[in-house]
């Protein structure tokens, strides 16, 4: 049978690139590798596991990966390389641990990107996209081909690129609706015109990868299935470039509720969607929206009195899946503060977290922390303790005491106990508007004040009284503060980049002091990676990404 007419569609996991580029979704090394575990948990099919020439940093994230989820059994290991051989080579050479890998290489099709970003003409493209197709086949068995701004691409020129794509090598031909243009009808017509036109396409993989910018990116990738598509390039939570990527768990779920409707099915294991959504908004602190289908925290609610009444009869009147499917349930953790290790250990690697010595101890002690606080802990807090341990792992800066004195008729101080770089000790004292500000502050007194903070979220994780609190802060680097240690000024072309932190505590101020932190380090890191960065040739090509979007100040 055809892989076009497969009743398998393969779900082509982008999180870790497109999404990560998003502003403010920069996730560190450790961040990526607890992610792409929780994907393979998941199972995906493929994980997009990054730009490898983007920087050195990108290049050691997406090899950790390779080496250690790119398993046998694992999911493929999939990395990105603009129409050049430099890319394409260190992509290759940061996927080539994985038993399973993939070169991912993309040009502009759409006369717009030809003439105003690349300025070249249709037959030097061709030229370029049938040279280097060919380049990453004679490295890589698996080659995936994008025409960059398909949708706004001259349907019988797009044909003839996808022809020279195949006859070079190309395994998988890409579709993207790059700036969320096309309805469902049009994307639906075009993936249906390729097959019928571009010969050889029924003996590779036609794949969609869709933006929102007009809210239909999960409507689209449907079409495409529809028109035999057999990938869909998505994210988690749908994060990604401007208003993001169609969602994995939306598109998964509708084909799995939808089953015989689509008549496809995929691979993934429905109940560990919640749990995947749960860390990557952990990790990039963008917030999943209350609303959000299949994840947020009102899909599975009911207030309505007649909704309700509907539900309590039977659940079907008004749930079209339950939330056991997608991992909702939220089973509690039957252990408290006088459990042992190896029972802890043992639930742990249940829940399919499996960590070294190191790691387990420092969230061991967390959970006997959290546990005398807390009568009841459950499988969400201890999400949140090990996504917090993740983000530990960039640790320039660490916490250790935080004290706070405020009140009615009060002006707000805090004092706070940090470890720098060579386990130096640093305390300083600091007032401000409120406790939060006092306690940043005094972190600010020790680290130099490097940016603005730009956003203060909390988040109960919990219920009750006695709930964890999460809190996300970001912190932008350029702003109305220049980068004064980098000359002053933006450098040209350079967007202000965000940096998300992350803290975890049933006192809400420790958790802010704790996010503060943690976004600071994963600021100072990609400092240090812009000056390794600086010390590499430059690229050929002007770095753009996939979808046009400038690549100047992102990920190196």
């Amino acid at each position: 049978m055809e892989p076009h007419v497969s009743d398998h569609v393969r779900i082509f996991d982008t999180t870790l690139r497109d999404g990560e580029q998003a502003p403010g979704c920069t996730m560190t090394k450790e961040e990526k590798l607890e992610v792409a575990r929780q994907l393979s948990r998941l199972g995906v099919d493929i994980i997009e596991a990054g730009f490898p020439a983007a920087s050195p940093g990108d290049w050691d994230a997406v090899n950790a990966i390779a080496h250690e989820v790119g398993t046998a059994d694992g999911p493929m290991i999939c990395g990105l390389a603009r129409a050049n051989k430099d890319d394409i080579d260190k992509c290759w050479t940061a996927i080539e641990p994985a038993a399973k890998k993939r070169i991912h290489t993309f040009m502009s099709t759409s006369d717009i990107h030809l003439e105003h970003q690349f300025r070249k003409s249709r037959g030097e493209a061709l030229e370029l996209i049938g040279e280097m197709v060919s380049y990453a086949r004679s490295l890589c068995d698996d080659v995936e081909f994008s025409p960059m701004d398909a949708g706004r691409s001259d349907p019988k020129f797009l044909y003839e690129v996808l022809k020279v794509a195949v006859e070079c090598g190309a395994t998988t031909l890409n579709i993207p609706d790059t700036v969320g243009y096309t309805t469902p009808e049009e994307y639906y017509a075009m993936i249906d015109g390729i097959r019928r036109n571009v010969p050889g396409a029924d003996k590779v993989i036609i794949s969609t990868h869709c933006h929102d910018d007009l809210g239909m990116a999960v409507a689209n990738s449907l079409a495409g299935v529809r028109a035999g598509a057999r990938q869909i390039e998505c994210t988690i939570n749908g994060i990604g470039e401007r208003a993001g990527n169609a969602s994995l768990e939306e598109v998964v779920m509708a084909l799995h509720t939808r089953q015989q409707f689509f008549g496809i099915e995929t691979k993934i294991n429905t109940r560990e969607l919640a749990r995947a959504s749960r860390l990557v908004s952990a990790c990039t602190g963008v917030h999943v929206p209350p609303n959000k289908a299949i994840v947020g925290a009102n899909a599975f609610a009911h207030e309505s009195g007649i909704h309700q009444d509907g539900v309590l009869k039977n659940r079907q009147t008004y749930e079209i899946m339950s939330a056991e499917t997608v991992g909702l349930d939220g089973n509690a953790l039957v252990l408290g503060k006088h459990s042992g290790r190896h029972a802890f250990r043992k639930h742990l690697e249940g829940l399919g977290y499996h960590l070294n010595d190191d790691e387990f101890r420092h969230v061991f002690t967390r959970f006997k922390e959290l546990a005398d606080k807390k009568k009841l802990v459950d499988d969400r807090d201890l999400e949140a303790l090990i996504a917090g341990e993740a983000q530990r792992t960039v640790a320039i800066y660490t916490l250790d005491y935080v004290q706070v004195f405020c009140g009615t008729d009060v002006i707000p101080t805090a004092t706070v106990r940090m470890r720098g770089p060579g386990e130096e000790t640093f305390t300083e004292s600091a007032q401000g508007t409120g406790p939060v500000d006092a306690v940043c502050q005094a972190i600010n007194k020790i680290v130099g004040e490097p940016g603005e903070l730009v956003e203060f979220a909390v988040n109960a994780i919990t219920e009750g009284i006695n709930a964890t609190a999460e809190v996300t802060i970001r912190v932008q680097e350029y702003g109305t503060r220049a980068a004064e240690s980098e000359g002053g000024k933006p450098e040209r072309g350079r967007q202000p980049r965000v940096f998300s932190g992350y803290g975890v505590n049933t006192d809400t101020v420790v958790a802010a002091g704790e996010a503060y932190v943690g976004a600071l380090n994963k600021l100072f890191y990609a400092r240090q990676e812009r000056q390794r960065s600086r010390t590499q040739p430059e690229s050929p090509l002007e770095a753009v990404d996939l979808f046009g979007n400038s690549m100047l100040g992102k990920g190196d």
